[in-house]
């Protein structure tokens, strides 16, 4: 069971919505909260770990210009915020090896998500693992039933078979998930194309 813990918790958070798997660039997810709280104690260093060494110097100077552009007025300093925000994230993306489609709206970003950067928050694991767990075995048990169903009635038409055949690829992609999620690379971007099949 242990084994497999990694695989489905990993599994759990690629099954949120693809536009909110990325939510390192919603105006609510993790960095720009913390930039909101840099730019309000004059203070850029919790913000630097957010990017690599070779772009520091960017970002201070950034976080520097913002400080003196949002004491000019509202106006001004919701753009400079805004603008700073979007190089922040930009920069941090970048340093990841992602593009930057520009900032998502609050609000969007995925259950499996929120849930993750709770169990962070609160030092504890365990409820988080047991959703992440129980959605993975039901995922898992609903799409082998599915084929299993199938598999047995193959033979009685080629509808049937092809029946077969397309539970069959289901439920094989979606181990197949699991494993890559695992062995692959964590994705902040869009899922890549799924890989073919010789099927």
């Amino acid at each position: 069971m242990n084994r497999l813990i990694p695989a489905a918790l990993a599994l759990f958070v690629s099954l949120g919505p693809v536009s909110a798997r990325a939510h390192c660039d919603a105006l609510d997810g993790p960095v720009v909260v913390e930039a909101k709280a840099a730019l309000e104690k004059g203070d850029a260093t919790p913000l630097l770990k957010w990017v690599r060494a070779q772009d520091e110097a960017e970002i201070r100077s950034a976080f520097a210009e913002t400080l003196a552009v949002r004491k000019l007025s509202p106006q001004a300093k919701a753009l400079a915020d805004r603008s700073f925000f979007e190089t922040l994230v930009r920069v941090h993306r970048a340093g990841e090896g992602f593009g930057f489609t520009g900032l998502k709206p609050a609000g969007q970003i995925s259950p499996p998500n929120l849930k993750s950067d709770a169990a962070l928050a609160n030092n504890d694991i365990e409820p988080f693992l047991k959703m992440v767990l129980e959605h993975a075995g039901k995922g898992v048990r609903e799409r082998f039933a599915k084929a299993a169903q199938a598999r047995a009635k193959q033979g009685e038409s080629v509808e049937a078979g092809r029946n077969y055949v397309s539970a069959y690829v289901e439920y094989t992609h979606y181990v197949e998930a699991m494993v890559m999620a695992v062995h692959g690379k964590s994705s902040h971007a869009a899922p890549a194309a799924a890989p073919a099949h010789g099927h």
